[in-house]
């Protein structure tokens, strides 16, 4: 049976008013940047992979103002994104007038089962409690089709980040590290296969404080 959260938990609708709050702040602060050229490198092989996979749809889930989701856009991808806040979502559409976005929550995606041919977590899954994860990621598992891909970015490490009054409004989240060895032994306990594990240093120099993880996993053939 897959696991599911019973109501609708407080980070969730924290998570929702931090965003709401900040996202224009947020969107003219990254106006401009370019994705770095590892991380950059790290999209490319995954695009590549869908691709050669077939194709098909692919979310891009907490897409905030929409720069990944555009971003994979540009590399052929049919892709659309999801986010928990509406003000994130305003900015998506008017940046990117010819992608889709819509509202929703990670862990209650209103996506029938199977019908994804892969899945983007850029950063996403921050905000999510360790105790949610499993509820996550079986989330992603029901969504993908069997042998679909899921991409998961991440700041390794072990102390959370914590934002308090950003650009002074008066809201505040935490930015959860986490390290790769426990976010891969969760995404097989969901029904994934671990395709691949980058760590990355931070660039200091760009305001990075910690090392940065990807990991890219399949749904396992055979698997509802």
């Amino acid at each position: 049976m897959t696991p599911t959260p019973s109501t609708e938990a407080d980070f969730v609708t924290s998570t929702r008013t931090f965003y709401d709050a900040i996202a224009e702040d947020y969107a003219e602060m990254f106006a401009g940047e370019r994705t770095k050229p590892r991380d950059g490198a790290v999209l490319a092989g995954f695009a590549e992979l869908v691709s050669r996979g077939g194709g098909g749809q692919v979310a891009d889930l907490g897409c905030g103002p929409g720069r990944t989701t555009a971003h994979l856009a540009s590399l052929g991808l049919d892709v659309f994104g999801l986010d928990l806040s509406e003000s994130m979502l305003a900015i998506a559409r008017r940046e990117n007038p010819g992608l889709r976005f819509r509202q929703g929550s990670m862990l209650e995606l209103d996506i029938p089962d199977g019908t994804l041919t892969a899945a983007v977590s850029w950063y996403s899954s921050i905000h999510t409690p360790v105790g949610q994860l499993p509820f996550l990621f079986a989330e992603f598992h029901r969504i993908l089709a069997p042998g679909g891909y899921l991409l998961l970015a991440f700041q390794a490490g072990g102390q959370p980040l914590t934002l308090d009054r950003p650009f002074g409004h008066p809201v505040s989240l935490d930015f959860e590290r986490r390290r790769p060895e426990l976010m891969a032994e969760l995404l097989e306990a969901a029904g994934f296969r671990l395709r691949s594990r980058t760590v990355r240093e931070a660039e200091e120099e760009l305001g990075e404080s910690s090392a940065q993880a990807f990991l890219i996993a399949r749904k396992l053939v055979g698997t509802l």
